[in-house]
């Protein structure tokens, strides 16, 4: 059985990561479409859809039409329930897809800390436990109608949601490898700077949880991807 991941990706440093070795190892062939260049297939019906993080938002819509586009091809893929997982942007895009608001918090949550988890059946990210993840976003989803609550933090309630065992939203990132993840810190340097975060400290605490993260984050992706059949 052929087996294709349709990659949105809208920044080159955030790229698949960890996953990738995970969907080669699972027979997948990666398709990429870089996000307001390459057109979105007008087939939706990939064995499974990734679709990663960036810098803008849902509220970006008016001045980047690549997130309507999205939208409507989410909704077009979840409207069949096949295999979805939102990562950061991708997580809200999936959410707006659903029908649930995606609004800038006046939050911003950048570095390194741990999730609570719902107390919910089969919840994949409980194997996580107490290991700080890490948290790059200042918007948040509200949980669509039908979809369950996943894990939280204090200063964002809502860090992750699934629907069945199908779709996956995070807020967070298990998917970068710490190897690569002195990109994000160059390519985000204007950012950090304006929330007066030091890239010493996140290189510290890279240095601290990636490799435990690293492992975690493949177990919570092997098992979702089971679930899902894939």
């Amino acid at each position: 059985m052929d087996k294709t991941a349709l990659v949105v990706q809208h920044v080159a440093f955030e790229d698949l990561g960890i996953i990738e070795p995970i969907l080669l190892g699972r027979g997948f062939t990666i398709q990429t479409v870089q996000a307001g260049v390459d057109p979105l297939p007008d087939d939706v019906t990939a064995s499974l859809a990734i679709v990663l993080g960036g810098p803008i938002g849902i509220a970006d819509a008016d001045r980047y039409p690549v997130v309507v586009q999205e939208i409507a091809w989410l909704k077009r893929r979840l409207d069949l329930n096949l295999p979805t997982l939102g990562v950061c942007l991708g997580g809200q895009l999936i959410a707006a897809a659903l029908g649930a608001e995606v609004s800038s918090s006046g939050r911003t949550e950048i570095g390194f800390a741990p999730l609570t988890f719902s107390d919910v059946s089969g919840n994949v990210l409980s194997t996580l436990g107490e290991t700080p993840v890490l948290h790059w976003h200042g918007d948040e989803f509200a949980i669509p109608e039908g979809c369950e609550l996943l894990a939280s933090t204090p200063l964002f309630h809502n860090q992750a949601f699934r629907r069945g065992e199908n779709v996956l939203a995070l807020q967070f990132h298990l998917e970068v490898s710490p190897l690569t993840l002195e990109r994000w810190f160059i390519g985000n340097a204007f950012e950090l700077a304006a929330h007066g975060i030091d890239p010493r400290d996140l290189r510290r605490d890279t240095a601290a949880f990636g490799a435990a993260l690293e492992e975690l984050g493949g177990q919570v992706y092997d098992a979702w991807l089971t679930g899902a059949g894939l």
